[in-house]
């Protein structure tokens, strides 16, 4: 068992692939916080009528937005381009598995959506561990870090909400099997300078 409760640590080699191409990892990086505020914003408009989870979402939305606009300075000031959006194909996956598993119920889709962003928040603070006890550019190495513990909490915040609203769901089992279907994902990934790849 690794931080964050994963099952396969990732490897610290895959920060070798990194440091081949910064100004890949910093644009792919960047589109994830955007991507991670909007899946905030997403869960307000569909779960209004849960004052305390509307009032969370927003403070990750506004946290993740500022993260975004940290790691597209630091591309600015290197001289890089905040490149086009890039497809994740391990979030995809988890998607449709997330898809999968939904029997149709509200219950159901609210439990499994909330796994599915406190999945993908583990293992990017999972990576930005490594990226920061691994990385020799002493800038992101600090930056990394401050961002992992600044992020640290957020799975917490969505399991929370998860076994709050789950009704009859056994959200820990629930996130038992999650947690395996990832290790099997992830295994497949760390060979590109991508947060996930």
């Amino acid at each position: 068992m690794s931080t964050f409760r994963l099952q396969l640590p990732t490897d610290p080699r895959w920060v070798d692939i990194v440091e081949t191409n910064i100004e890949e990892i910093l644009t792919d990086h960047a589109w994830c916080e955007q991507k991670a505020a909007s899946n905030a914003i997403t869960l307000v408009t569909q779960n209004s009528d849960y004052p305390d989870l509307v009032t969370e979402m927003l403070a990750i939305a506004k946290e993740e937005i500022a993260h975004f606009e940290m790691v597209h300075e630091i591309i600015k000031k290197r001289g890089y381009k905040l490149g086009r959006e890039r497809k994740d194909d391990y979030v995809g996956e988890l998607a449709h598995y997330m898809k999968q598993s939904t029997n149709g119920s509200r219950q159901s889709a609210f439990v499994e959506r909330m796994l599915f962003a406190a999945m993908i928040e583990a293992r990017s603070c999972e990576r930005f561990k490594v990226l920061s006890e691994n990385i020799k550019d002493e800038e992101l190495a600090t930056f990394y870090r401050d961002l992992m513990e600044s992020e640290a909490s957020h799975y917490t915040t969505f399991i929370t909400f998860a076994r709050k609203y789950g009704g009859t769901i056994d959200v820990e089992k629930r996130w038992r099997e999650w947690l395996a279907f990832e290790a099997t994902v992830i295994a497949k990934y760390g060979k590109k300078e991508t947060v996930h790849g």
